[in-house]
């Protein structure tokens, strides 16, 4: 009896969310609503299999937005607060983007 190659399992996919709203949903879901740039990667990759595999590319894009879109606001860490990096809030202004938890790609208008 010969034996078969092992299967491939199929890759998960790809949410219906961008870049931006990954990481407002990270944020959103935080207590304190902020994250450090590793807390969003591990929110990202725990939450969404898709993203568990070649972690550069969809990392870049993560620090891409961040550092782009003005709805992420840099705050930096208290003195009291050992660690790496300043967390990441979400500008009050932004809020009514995602409305009643409405993350989904919005539609491009024609």
């Amino acid at each position: 009896p010969g034996s078969s190659p092992p299967q491939e399992c199929p890759r998960p996919a790809r949410p219906p969310y961008s870049y931006s709203a990954l990481i407002a949903m990270a944020i959103h879901s935080a207590p304190g609503r902020r994250r450090t740039l590793s807390q969003i990667y591990q929110y990202v990759a725990e939450n969404f299999p898709f993203y568990e595999k070649s972690k550069a590319g969809w990392q870049n894009s993560i620090r891409h937005n961040l550092s782009l879109n003005d709805c992420f606001k840099k705050v930096p860490r208290d003195e009291d607060d050992p660690g790496k990096g300043n967390y990441w809030t979400l500008d009050p202004n932004c809020e009514k983007m995602f409305d009643n938890g409405n993350f989904r790609r919005r539609r491009k208008r024609r």
